[in-house]
């Protein structure tokens, strides 16, 4: 259910349940719309079920588990509506803080861009190395709110698009994301020349382009079907 993993250096139990429950359910590993139990979860991670629990409710909070009376627990399916209100608040905040960089980005922060761009390149072509691409991806753009002193605006974006980033694993997993990465290079060139004209276009192909292969996943036909909380009315993104 859960691949093993070391604590970090002063983890607590709540903690190290947190960490390990969250990112199996970010990683796709605990699959959308699946079942779980505190037992099968404490028994996984060699836990007692208060700390299980206490994060499980947690998680409820950020719509990543559903509880259903009487019935059961799940991973919470992906959700359309909360994948638009994420993508409206990337699109939207993302394309003011690349017009900033533009203006005056710290030299120490354009070396870690570039990097991390050398990481990412090395996956070009590669199968089977999402996950590792999606790790860099978060801390590319991470890397360009901190330069601009707006950290905790990312953190308010991470939090809101826990569906979202799932959604973008997915649909890297099938149509792979040698893109972005050459998409991420554009950008590193845009703040390097400080070509502000260029932002809207790299943030529109970066962030609106992609959700038009996504519909294509919530289709009765689709093998993934079942991951989804079905929209009120189709398409159901773009």
């Amino acid at each position: 259910m859960i691949t093993d993993a070391s604590r970090l250096p002063g983890e607590n139990n709540k903690d190290y349940a947190y960490r390990m429950i969250k990112s199996s359910i970010m990683s796709l590993e605990l699959k959308p719309g699946q079942s779980i139990s505190e037992v099968e979860l404490a028994e996984a991670l060699g836990l007692s079920r208060t700390p299980i629990r206490e994060v499980l409710a947690k998680l409820r909070e950020e719509h990543l588990i559903e509880v259903i009376p009487q019935v059961g627990t799940y991973i919470s399916k992906i959700d359309p509506q909360l994948i638009k209100e994420a993508t409206f608040m990337r699109y939207t905040i993302e394309r003011e803080v690349l017009k900033l960089a533009c203006e005056s980005f710290p030299k120490a922060n354009m070396y870690d861009l570039k990097k991390n761009i050398v990481l990412q390149e090395e996956l070009i072509g590669l199968t089977g190395k999402e996950r590792e691409f999606h790790t860099l991806d978060k801390e590319f753009h991470s890397i360009i709110f901190l330069g601009n002193k707006k950290e905790h605006v990312w953190e308010a974006i991470t939090r809101i698009s826990t569906h979202y980033n799932r959604m973008r694993l997915l649909s890297e997993m099938q149509h792979h994301f040698d893109e972005a990465i050459i998409q991420h290079g554009k950008i590193v060139e845009i703040l390097e020349n400080k070509d502000c004209e260029q932002v809207e276009e790299i943030v529109r192909q970066h962030i609106i382009e992609p959700i038009k292969l996504w519909d294509e996943f919530i289709q009765d036909n689709s093998p993934y079907h079942n991951y989804f909380k079905q929209p009120d009315q189709k398409p159901a993104f773009f």
